[in-house]
Formats: C-alpha cells, sequence, structure tokens
C-alpha cells in the first residue's frame, strides 16, 4: 500500500472490488469533463470541479485583466470547499471501500447535477440572450458544491492516481514514472487524462444543443454510477444475512 492524501491505496487494480471502483472513478472522471466544459464555455468561464483554473482566474480577474471574471470563480472555490468540508463529515470514520456514505457522495452529486440541469429547463434565457446572473449563480454554486462532494468521496475511496476532478498530479506520475522506467499504473493514469479530455470535448459537442442536455447526461451518468457502486455491496449484504 502507498500514502494519497493521508490514506492508505491499495494498488490492487484486478482485484474484484477496487477493479469496479476504478471504473467508477474513471467515470465519474469522465462527467467531471462535462461539467467543466459547460462551466467554461456556457457559465462564464468558471471551473466546476478544476479548482486550479478558478484560482488563476481569480488572480487574473484580481489584477484586473481585461473580461476575465472574479465573482464566478469565487463562488466556484467556496462551494467547491464546502461541498468538500460536507463529504469529509459524511465520510468520517469510513472504511477505505465503497460503501453507504460513498453511495450518499455520488448520489448527491449526480442529483445537484440534474438540479442544475434543470434549473436550465425551467429558467431557460430569453431568446438571443445567456442565461441570467442569478440562474448561473445558482448552477455555478450546485455544480461546484457537487464536484466538491465528488471529490471528497474520491479521496477517501482511494483509487490510486484517480481523484476524478484533476489530472495534474496523474500527468506528473506518468510521465516520471516513464522516464524513471517504472510503467506501474501508466494505464490508469492515462485513461484518467483521457477521460476527462474526452468528457470536455463531449460537453462542448452537447452544449451547442443545449445546456441543460450537457448537464442531463453528466447527471444521469453519475446517478448510474452510485447504483452500480451500491449493488454490489447490497448483495454481498444480503448474501451474509
Amino acid at each position: 500500500m502507498r500514502p494519497l492524501g493521508g490514506l492508505p491505496v491499495l494498488d490492487t487494480p484486478h482485484a474484484g472490488p477496487r477493479r469496479l471502483d476504478l471504473a467508477l472513478m474513471l467515470v465519474l472522471t469522465f462527467t467531471t469533463g462535462i461539467v467543466d466544459a459547460v462551466g467554461y464555455l456556457g457559465l462564464d468561464f468558471i471551473f466546476a470541479g478544476n479548482m486550479t483554473g478558478n484560482v488563476l482566474i481569480l488572480g487574473m480577474g484580481i489584477g484586473k485583466a481585461a473580461d476575465v471574471p472574479v465573482a464566478g470563480p469565487a463562488l466556484a472555490l467556496v462551494m467547491f470547499g464546502l461541498g468538500a468540508a460536507i463529504g469529509g463529515r459524511l465520510l468520517r470514520g469510513s472504511p477505505q471501500a465503497w460503501g453507504r456514505g460513498t453511495t450518499t457522495a455520488v448520489a448527491v452529486t449526480g442529483a445537484a447535477t440534474a438540479a442544475a440541469a434543470l434549473l436550465f429547463v425551467i429558467l431557460p434565457p430569453d431568446s438571443g440572450t445567456s442565461e441570467p446572473v442569478a440562474v448561473r449563480a445558482v448552477a455555478v454554486a450546485l455544480l461546484s458544491g457537487a464536484m466538491g462532494l465528488q471529490a471528497a468521496a474520491a479521496r477517501q475511496l482511494g483509487v490510486a492516481d484517480v481523484t476524478t476532478v484533476v489530472v495534474t498530479s496523474t500527468l506528473t506520475r506518468l510521465f516520471a514514472d516513464l522516464g524513471s522506467g517504472a510503467s506501474g499504473l501508466w494505464a490508469r493514469r492515462a485513461g484518467a487524462v483521457v477521460l476527462i479530455g474526452a468528457g470536455a470535448a463531449v460537453g462542448a459537442v452537447l452544449l451547442r444543443v443545449h445546456i441543460a442536455v450537457a448537464l442531463g447526461v453528466a447527471a444521469v451518468l453519475v446517478l448510474a454510477v452510485a447504483g452500480v457502486g451500491a449493488a454490489p455491496r447490497r448483495h454481498g449484504a444480503r448474501s451474509a444475512a
């Protein structure tokens, strides 16, 4: 085992439940790409999951760079932190395995994403205009809080090199290990990078249809992850009984 963020990490991707956990975290990585594409392209240049991007945008905005927003990235940072804190509280004392707390965190993430999609269905923009500022702010708050909660759940689960929200450290490990001749987890690392990029591409395409469609697809996938993750645990509990 190796430590990751203070938690032990099991590098056994071919062992039953851990292999499933890896697959589910990679799906969440893909959905993060969709959500961040929506945030950046459709919600005034914010990232719901990638907080490094928000810090940089916020810094440039504070430095008075032309047309660089401040309020959106600041709100995203605050809500992501709140979501992560709630996730930490929810998962406190939980084992490093998919359990009820993980299912709850991922399900709430999906529900919040679905709520943001529904928001744009109920309150569509006026013809030829963008969404009202208040609607965008609520969507940013929902999506960023959801991503913080998801990131906390992924951290607790401890699948090596798959945080679901960022890939900088994953890229570093990938190329550093390839450079040193240690190729251990290159497939999952490369997969995480490719999937978050693919998610962003899909999000950009779906955004041309409607912002609610892009968020709806992400929500369905996240809720499916919650269901698939919980199913074998429920079956195991019934078998044990």
